[in-house]
């Protein structure tokens, strides 16, 4: 019998479940995957935010770059006016961040309360700027027209130093919040006159008076739009820090200021406040020029019926609203429609006066007080939502063309020395207007009498027409040939 030698191989094991990793290591494989997953997603985002920062930033400059040679354009850049109408943007920038900081306050709460007493006060309170920039800060503009660039400057200065000022006084009702708000409204006003007076010494042979007051006004609504959103941004932080934004804003307007041309400044062919002389030696009678009193009187009544149709429109149509708008957020929107068709009347009155080849100013205040008229009439016989707009639209329209048709009058036909005055009394003049235009509709909007205040508006504003037409200047009798 043989036998068989052992097997040096170990004995098989038992069947059993296999073996596999273990736990620690099946965890770390995961980890580092989603670790991996994470890190490319996180890669992909910041090349995908890089991407989109990098167009955002090409459209920017295209932008800007497009923005600098819009306002260059037709010899504004080698007169300098693109420099002026590049600080008219960054004024309209800091006064809209100033208005959205100062929302809810007196100021402009009492004009959206809802309340008679609270918005007479607020009609009150818009006379005080004007009431001091007539008197005062018009004829020292006029005597210091040499610096017209450092008091222009001044104005952004005194605004950025008031503007901190209020950042601290927004809520603790300290009384030198109205001392500063009063003061930035001053000094916005005192602004307008100056940049006023500046733009013949900065006008291009290419373009007319009209045509660059546009252009001026139209980067003012540039500013605004582009300034809404970061100063909405700063409020929703702080209403205080919105008051910061505006500091930046005017401290970066007080440079850009005092590097106006220097054409700015200039005093050649410059007259006195009171005129020549005449033949005989005596001086003209101090005053408005007949053509700019006319254009003035007639600005009147535009700027009355903007007034009242704001006032008016606000109480009739949110405690009688038409039918089908009953409900309180519709009649909201529907005071919101009409109000908004005359800012956006504005507006297109802004980019026709800065596209426009020529208008003649004479004609065009005229035109505005009888176009008021006609729509105001329709509106009143077909009382209904679309002639409210129309009304709305043409109102504002009118109004702005009047306006930069009363400013290019003033610009030719008052002396160079006297354009700061003229302004202001040019300003002071239809804010009033609009004030008592406010009170007016404000009365008329009681229920006892709104019934008839579209028709009450309509007779007024023809009577104002005809006696503004019967006061036009003739042109004088040609002379008798030798």
């Amino acid at each position: 019998m043989s036998t068989h030698g052992s097997d040096p191989r170990p004995p098989a094991s038992p069947p059993g479940p296999e073996a596999g990793p273990s736990p620690e290591v099946t965890e770390t494989g995961s980890m580092r995957a989603v670790g991996s997953s994470l890190g490319t997603g996180a890669k992909a985002t910041a090349r995908g935010l890089k991407g989109v920062a990098s167009v955002t930033g090409r459209a920017s400059r295209a932008t800007f770059r497009q923005a600098r040679k819009a306002a260059g354009a037709q010899g504004a850049e080698r007169s300098g006016l693109n420099r002026l109408i590049e600080l008219h943007a960054a004024n309209a920038a800091g006064d809209s961040a100033f208005a959205i900081a100062l929302a809810g306050t007196v100021f402009f709460a009492g004009a959206t309360s809802g309340e008679r007493g609270p918005v007479l006060l607020f009609l009150g309170l818009t006379m005080v700027p004007f009431a001091i920039v007539a008197p005062l800060i018009g004829p020292f503009l006029d005597r210091f027209s040499h610096g017209r660039r450092w008091a222009i400057g001044a104005t952004f200065a005194l605004r950025a130093f008031l503007c901190w000022v209020l950042a601290g006084t927004l809520g603790d009702g300290s009384p030198w919040f109205y001392v500063a708000a009063l003061g930035v409204l001053v000094s916005s006003k005192a602004y307008g006159v100056a940049k006023a007076a500046a733009v013949p010494r900065l006008l291009p042979s290419e373009i007319t008076l009209v045509k660059a007051n546009g252009r001026v006004a139209l980067a003012g609504v540039v500013g605004a739009c582009v300034s809404g959103p970061l100063a909405g941004a700063a409020y929703w932080i702080g209403p205080e820090w919105a008051c910061r934004y505006a500091f930046v804003v005017f401290t970066i307007g007080t440079v850009a200021a005092i590097l106006l041309p220097s054409g700015v400044d200039s005093s050649a062919g410059e007259e006195s406040v009171d005129g020549p002389r005449d033949a005989a030696g005596a001086r003209r009678r101090p005053g408005l020029p007949p053509k700019v009193a006319f254009a003035l009187r007639a600005n009147c009544g535009p700027r009355l019926l903007s007034g009242f149709l704001t006032m008016f429109m606000t109480f009739v149509l949110a405690t009688e609203p038409l039918d089908g708008w009953e409900s309180k957020t519709r009649s909201t929107l529907l005071v919101g429609l009409v109000i908004g068709a005359a800012g956006l009347g504005n507006t297109v009155g802004i980019v026709v006066a800065s596209l426009a080849r020529k208008i003649n100013p004479a004609v065009m205040v005229v035109v505005a007080l009888v176009a008021d008229i006609v729509v105001l009439v329709l509106a009143t016989v077909f009382y209904g939502l679309l002639l409210l707009v129309a009304l709305g639209l043409t109102v504002g329209l009118m109004q702005y063309l009047a306006k930069v048709s009363l400013d290019s009058t003033i610009q030719s036909d008052v002396p160079v020395r006297a354009h700061a005055s003229a302004f202001a009394k040019g300003d002071t003049t239809l804010q009033l207007a609009w004030v008592f235009g406010g009170f007016l509709g404000v009365v008329m909007s009681y229920p006892a009498v709104n019934g008839v205040g579209l028709a009450f508006a309509a007779v007024l504003l023809t009577a104002w027409a005809v006696f503004v037409l019967r006061s036009r200047p003739q042109r004088p009798a040609p002379k008798p040939a030798a």
